[in-house]
């Protein structure tokens, strides 16, 4: 992963029209992508068809090798948190996407997971302030004022 070219992405993101957003999205994820080990993007690669096979039990396996052997390596815990969100596992969940948020604190995809498990166990406040912190860093992403624009209608009359 080249930290100097994921800075500028950002800067980039930050001033895209919104279908060049999208194009710089993908261009951050793959660059998380990037464990700079062939046998660590195996491991991640393992996990990924797992999740597309529907099988989230054996990602799980698959990115816990994976995060053992790469801790610094943020996409390791991102996939495994998939997993276990797809398990229904929202305390494990929430932990790796708690580690994927301290190894890349810009992780918006990582934010998006926080706030969905936020909303599904009953705390759409906090979920709206996590949804915020992503619109930040993704401006233009129609996707992300949907999310805000509902729960703020959800939450409109309770205290925020």
């Amino acid at each position: 992963m080249d930290s100097e070219r994921l800075d500028l992405l950002f800067e980039q993101l930050l001033e895209a029209e919104p279908d060049e957003a999208d194009r710089i999205e993908g261009q951050i994820i793959t660059e998380w992508g990037k464990s700079g080990s062939a046998a660590m993007d195996l491991l991640f690669r393992r996990g990924e068809d797992a999740m597309e096979a529907g099988t989230p039990d054996v990602a799980v396996q698959h990115f816990t090798a994976l995060v053992d052997h790469a801790p610094d390596f943020a996409e390791g815990y991102n996939g495994r948190a998939s997993a276990y969100y797809q398990l229904e596992l929202y305390g494990p969940a929430i932990d790796d996407l708690r580690q994927v948020l301290v190894l890349e604190p810009r992780h918006f995809g990582a934010m998006t997971g926080v706030a969905v498990v936020l909303e599904e166990i009953g705390r759409p406040e906090d979920s709206l302030e996590v949804w915020r912190r992503v619109e930040m860093l993704v401006p233009t992403d129609p996707e992300v004022a949907a999310m805000i624009d509902r729960l703020e209608i959800q939450l409109q009359g309770k205290t925020i």
